[in-house]
């Protein structure tokens, strides 16, 4: 590990990891805290720099984790606590960042599962990265097979979506900046039925087959999907409510859904 303390938060290697924060270097992804950085080791992601200050080192398990983050990064570097600051997307920084290189998130990602039945999460436009990192925690959980962002989603592997889905995104097979139609296709072509959730459709989601292989499709957070979306569904569902609640957030509805289609999978078992 590196001896010398960067004290300068115009340091190349400061400006490199805040460029990689913010999106400007697509390549790469920014992994902040000890628990994400454990999961990125997990999920065997090529790390090219670790940067760290002296308090993650004095810590047993984030020294652990800096030992293992030694043997695999292509650099460690200690930074002061005020430079370190400067390169954090959190409020109360833990001390140690890893840069990465961005897994495969394309629809052959979504392929090669085996005799596992699909069962995916499509979600078009989800613009909040928070919501965005819940819903695909959510999708893991409940046994999701793989997930789909469509073109003007927000970025599922950007700091603050990385912390909301705690490892599930490393896990997860992921296809991103999709166009909405072609997910729709691609699903027909692989026999995985489409299915998007509407206040008017007739059947409840609990009253069809989630045993089958299925893709739930969930729209933007605030509008939902348009009905010309919805139609291009191969199946309607509704999460009955009492009046006068008229919607779910997106994550809860999601939830529910995901759960039922779980519920049926294990009984089938």
């Amino acid at each position: 590990m590196s001896r010398d303390v960067i004290k300068s938060r115009e340091n190349t290697l400061a400006r490199h990891a805040r460029a990689v924060r913010d999106g400007r270097i697509r390549e790469l992804i920014f992994v902040e805290g000890v628990r994400l950085c454990e999961e990125a080791l997990a999920a065997n992601l090529k790390i090219e720099d670790v940067l760290y200050t002296d308090r993650v080192a004095r810590d047993e398990r984030g020294a652990a984790l800096l030992g293992a983050l030694q043997k695999v990064s292509g650099r460690m570097s200690a930074v002061s606590e005020s430079v370190f600051a400067s390169v954090s997307d959190t409020k109360t920084p833990q001390g140690v960042v890893a840069l990465a290189s961005r897994p495969r998130t394309d629809k052959f990602a979504l392929e090669g599962k085996g005799a596992e039945v699909p069962l995916l999460l499509i979600m078009h436009r989800t613009n909040n990265p928070v919501n965005a990192g819940a819903l695909l925690r959510t999708a893991e959980a409940a046994g999701a097979t793989g997930a789909v962002t469509t073109a003007g989603s927000t970025d599922i592997l950007s700091p603050k979506a990385l912390r909301g889905a705690m490892g599930s995104a490393f896990r997860l097979p992921l296809w991103t900046n999709a166009k909405y139609a072609e997910v729709l296709d691609w699903c027909r072509a692989q026999g995985i039925i489409t299915v998007c959730a509407d206040a008017s459709a007739g059947r409840s989601y609990a009253e069809i087959n989630w045993t089958r292989a299925r893709a739930l499709v969930v729209g933007p957070e605030a509008s939902g999907l348009s009905d010309e979306e919805a139609a291009a569904a191969d199946e309607m569902v509704s999460i009955p409510m009492r009046p006068p609640v008229e919607s779910l957030n997106v994550a809860v509805a999601s939830a529910v859904i995901l759960y039922e289609a779980a519920r049926q999978r294990a009984y089938e078992e």
